[in-house]
């Protein structure tokens, strides 16, 4: 019986935990970059870090964290998976060369990388 009642506990815990709705995001819609992962942005498409350095001449990440930008484009691509290109909302470029990312919507979204403002 034991046995049972975990399963079933494990069972209505899992399917909780797959429940989480990803809210849609629409053309023009703001979100703000959140932090970084332990590497960097996994989720959110920079240009190559040694490309960064070559062409600006420096690099911190720490300055993307809180930016907010505007969804100006959205791809499909793939399971329920979207890409969006992403532009500041103030108008500048990122690291001072680049006029727009790339992020992947639901995983940056889950991972903490953009949040909606």
């Amino acid at each position: 019986m034991k046995t049972i009642l975990s399963l079933l506990f494990g069972f209505f815990i899992s399917i909780s935990a797959h429940a989480q709705e990803i809210p849609e995001v629409v053309v023009g819609e703001t979100l703000e970059i959140g932090e970084a992962q332990q590497y960097g942005y996994a989720q959110i498409k920079l240009p190559p870090s040694n490309f960064i350095l070559k062409q600006v001449g420096m690099l911190n990440f720490n300055d993307l964290k809180g930016t907010q930008v505007v969804v100006s484009k959205i791809k499909p691509s793939g399971n329920d998976e979207k890409t969006v290109i992403l532009k500041r909302k103030d108008g500048k470029k990122f690291f001072g060369k680049f006029p727009f990312i790339k992020a992947s919507y639901p995983k940056a979204l889950v991972s903490g990388e953009l949040n909606k403002v």
